[in-house]
């Protein structure tokens, strides 16, 4: 999988934009404005599709796709932690027993509130 940036490059969605944050802590983070990308290990939005939480819009505005070796302390605060080893603890507290795997490729959504 290559870094595609151009929606006529993205493979098909995976699942629906409904699912991309679902976890009430960070639906909150979002909303807060300390979330603004979400990674996943499919495709969930397009650019330019609108996610709702808790009333509020938010835009996706680039999907790309990313592996974890690549992830900084940057992207992790994208994701609202600190760190990219916390990061990584609370993905694996989620998810038991999957591997943390550099060479492991994401799909990263960003998004940002919709200003009316």
């Amino acid at each position: 999988m290559s870094n595609h940036e151009e929606l006529n490059t993205l493979p098909p969605k995976t699942c629906t934009i409904e699912r991309l944050v679902t976890m009430p802590e960070d639906v909150n983070k979002v909303i807060e404005g300390r979330k603004t990308a979400t990674r996943r290990n499919g495709r969930y939005a397009d650019v330019g599709e609108i996610m709702v939480l808790n009333d509020k819009k938010f835009i996706v505005n680039r999907v790309y796709s990313q592996s974890l070796g690549e992830l900084t302390d940057e992207h992790a605060r994208q994701e609202g932690y600190e760190t990219v080893e916390e990061y990584k603890q609370s993905i694996l507290s989620i998810h038991p027993g999957m591997p943390w795997l550099p060479q492991m490729r994401v799909w990263v959504h960003e998004f940002s509130p919709v200003t009316d």
